[in-house]
């Protein structure tokens, strides 16, 4: 296996499972309500869902930085706005944060010629390091939707 086949196999376990360190995004987010996921259990913290929009964000500026672009996002886009709690809405965001996850796996096993000790333009690192820490960014997101997940059950009993 690549070195890129096998950061594109971290995006996806981190993305959907099957990872050593327990759930993957994916499956912190299973279960979850639309009105869970825009509650704010914590003060001044965000929801799930913003979390989930940021992720999102962050993922594909990671897709688009490593095909060449210098995409910055805006502050708007940082932590999109919950603009309604619709069970739709949320399903669409889910499914959209994964499919950010798959589409920067895909694209990174779809130019194994790019070194992955270049840097990415415009900033101080290297593909191989941006790409790792898009994992981890993606996984300490994660355990921040758990343990909100935790606030929301402790304060519904």
């Amino acid at each position: 296996m690549t070195e890129a086949a096998r950061i594109a196999d971290q995006i996806r376990r981190a993305a959907h499972g099957d990872a050593w360190h327990g759930p993957a995004l994916g499956e912190a987010l299973d279960g979850v309500s639309a009105a869970d996921a825009a509650a704010h259990p914590i003060a001044n913290a965000h929801s799930i869902w913003e979390l989930v929009g940021h992720i999102q964000t962050w993922t594909r500026t990671a897709q688009r930085r490593f095909e060449g672009d210098h995409a910055e996002p805006t502050e708007a886009e940082n932590f999109p706005a919950v603009r309604s709690v619709d069970p739709a809405a949320w399903a669409a965001a889910c499914a959209s944060v994964l499919a950010a996850h798959d589409a920067l796996a895909q694209a990174v096993v779809r130019n194994p010629a790019r070194s992955l000790d270049e840097m990415v333009h415009g900033h101080p690192y290297s593909a191989y390091v941006m790409l790792h820490g898009a994992v981890q960014h993606t996984l300490y997101h994660a355990g921040q939707i758990a343990m909100l997940k935790r606030a929301l059950a402790s304060r519904a009993t």
